[in-house]
């Protein structure tokens, strides 16, 4: 648990504070994202990061400490299996806090709390780049390179499409410019 705050609880005893955090992580990691007021959702975030931190150790002892919060071993099961893998390239930030309009009949400031999708597995950033250059440079490659030949083209159609080169000239037409080079040579 983080260490507790100075002032008022949020719910009266540091007891039920406690217990009102547990809940609501789990309703975070079996829902992935709850709708609470702005005050419980910041009390929230580091309590559910150092869940998801200590879930992505994955050992017994870690296993063991998340269930002295999050007392629902499904929940404790998704959290170890289905969410902490999302998250094992990530240091941090695993929630998301996004504030949404006030509570209809006492004004509360609410806040929609959130896991941060993770969406594909990230490379080192100098491979990133690399990578796209890569990718750039063969399609250059690909654009520049001569189009194969049709097969009817290859066997003399004339009404058939004959392919374009990135140079604009047909495949036919650089048969003949080919043919009046070699007789040119010979």
């Amino acid at each position: 648990m983080p260490t507790p705050t100075k002032g008022a609880r949020l719910g009266g005893s540091p007891a039920h504070e406690r217990l009102m955090l547990a809940n609501l992580a789990t309703s975070l990691f079996q829902h992935g994202r709850i709708k609470t007021t702005e005050t419980k959702a910041r009390r929230l975030r580091p309590l559910a990061e150092q869940l998801i931190t200590k879930a992505k150790r994955g050992d017994l002892a870690a296993r063991r400490r998340v269930l002295t919060v999050v007392r629902d071993k499904d929940v404790v099961y998704a959290l170890f299996d289905q969410i902490a893998p999302r998250y094992a390239n990530r240091n941090g930030g695993y929630t998301r806090i996004v504030k949404v309009g006030p509570r209809k009949g006492d004004n509360a400031p609410m806040a929609v709390i959130e896991l941060v999708e993770e969406l594909q597995v990230a490379e080192p950033k100098a491979n990133q780049k690399t990578a796209g250059r890569k990718a750039a440079q063969q399609d250059k490659v690909e654009a520049l390179a001569p189009a194969e030949e049709t097969p009817a083209a290859r066997s003399g159609d004339q009404d058939a499409e004959a392919p374009v080169s990135a140079s604009g000239d047909t495949a036919a037409a650089r048969e003949d410019s080919d043919l009046a080079t070699e007789e040119g040579k010979a």
